[in-house]
């Protein structure tokens, strides 16, 4: 199995919505409501989002990465300003996603030091419970800092962890 990292390109898109939208399906079911995981329009906000990524004030914002298996996009990752007030100037991990088959491959690790520089200051926010995750983001040297926050739309409880 070899993983390749790399920048995106436009035709990337589907790849990054599809492995978004599935894997939040993985991840966060029952944690998040189905209407949330399974709203039919989930996909395509998914690629509007994605297809955003490529204007260009955006690419001068955002450092984004895919992680590609066999010409199929598995993991997808961005890095961009935080929109914590506490933390202006500072970047924020805003999307690290993979499948549950390649969680372990390394694939996350590389996704994370390709989009953020190893000494950056940056914080996260991550669903509280999901202790797979809070564990990886420990072993990079992230720490919860005590702030919590129930996001609006989908009534998931984060904690942030900052590095």
């Amino acid at each position: 199995m070899t993983i390749v990292v790399r920048d995106p390109v436009f035709d990337d898109v589907d790849g990054m919505a599809k492995v978004h939208v599935e894997s939040w399906q993985e991840t966060y079911q029952g944690i998040m409501p189905d209407a949330v995981l399974y709203a039919p329009d989930f996909i395509e906000r998914r690629k509007q989002l994605w297809s955003s990524f490529f204007t260009q004030s955006n690419q001068e914002k955002y450092r984004v990465a895919v992680a590609e298996l066999d010409g199929r996009i598995v993991g997808v990752a961005m890095v961009g300003p935080s929109n914590d007030t506490d933390r202006q100037g500072a970047r924020e991990l805003f999307v690290l996603y993979t499948y549950k088959s390649i969680h372990g491959s390394g694939a996350g690790a590389r996704l994370l030091e390709t989009v953020g520089e190893p000494d950056e200051p940056l914080s996260l926010w991550v669903a509280d419970p999901n202790p797979r995750a809070q564990a990886f983001y420990r072993k990079h040297g992230f720490t919860p800092d005590g702030s919590t926050q129930t996001d609006e739309d989908d009534g998931v409880t984060e904690i942030r962890m900052i590095r």
